[in-house]
């Protein structure tokens, strides 16, 4: 088989790895089978895209609709590569899966707009498909309805010309789309459990997404509804596109 690749932006190393180790766990994966470039230590290295089963872009402490000057030399690199980037993946049909920062990749594509409109608290939410969401393979074994973990500081506000809608929400209505026929992105973390996103929680309390000092308000939250339908996003995908 081919591998995936994980193409990731954290800079803490404890975050990086629970988050390698996560899509490794959900996806049914061992280490030869998902390669990691953590895009933050090193430009991304020439691909050839047929050596490959799929793509994936994990999550990032990067908002993509600050201001550009307010964005270190880092992420305005990180941010070219994966621009340059996301019109191959289409245009081939390569498969990719961008989870949280996925959206403003693959959202700022072919017109679409991510900002600050719908940006959601830390926290679970319920999660709606559409009738595409419903009838799409990498969705199957999900029911209409489910809980995700979700906290961002943008959205995707208006989708990419030709994009198809397949996941909403009531505080953001662009919570999964896909553009093509193999290009997604959630707003939500299919990779993420409760020690997961806790552990997040622990390591971004100073990073703005809520008042350190509200820290055990949020930690409580993210424990009262079990989050366990997410994670076959991600068997799917590498069920589906595996070769």
């Amino acid at each position: 088989m081919k591998p995936f690749l994980l193409l990731a932006s954290r800079a803490e190393d404890d975050v990086a790895d629970a988050e390698y180790a996560a899509f490794l766990r959900f996806g049914g994966l061992d280490e030869g089978a998902l390669r990691r470039v953590r895009l933050e230590a090193e430009p991304l290295p020439d691909l050839d895209l047929a050596e490959w089963s799929g793509i994936v872009v994990g999550g990032s402490p990067y908002t993509s609709s600050d201001p550009e000057a307010s964005k270190s030399p880092t992420q305005r690199r990180v941010e070219a590569e994966l621009d340059a980037l996301v019109p191959e993946i289409v245009d081939r049909g390569v498969p990719f899966l961008g989870a949280c920062y996925g959206v403003g990749t693959l959202g700022r594509y072919r017109g679409g707009v991510v900002d600050r409109t719908y940006a959601e608290p830390v926290g679970p939410v319920e999660i709606h498909l559409t009738e595409s969401g419903r009838g799409d393979p990498l969705l199957a074994g999900l029911p209409e309805a489910f809980t995700a973990f979700v906290g961002h500081k943008e959205a995707c506000r208006s989708l990419p010309a030709g994009a198809t809608l397949l996941a909403s929400s009531p505080s953001c209505p662009v919570q999964m789309f896909r553009v093509g026929a193999h290009a997604y992105a959630t707003q939500f973390h299919p990779e993420l459990d409760l020690p997961g996103v806790v552990h997040r929680v622990e390591v971004y309390r100073d990073s703005g997404y809520f008042a350190p000092h509200e820290i055990d308000t949020v930690v409580a939250r993210l424990g009262t509804i079990p989050v366990d339908q997410p994670h076959r996003i991600l068997a799917n995908f590498v069920e589906l596109y595996a070769r």
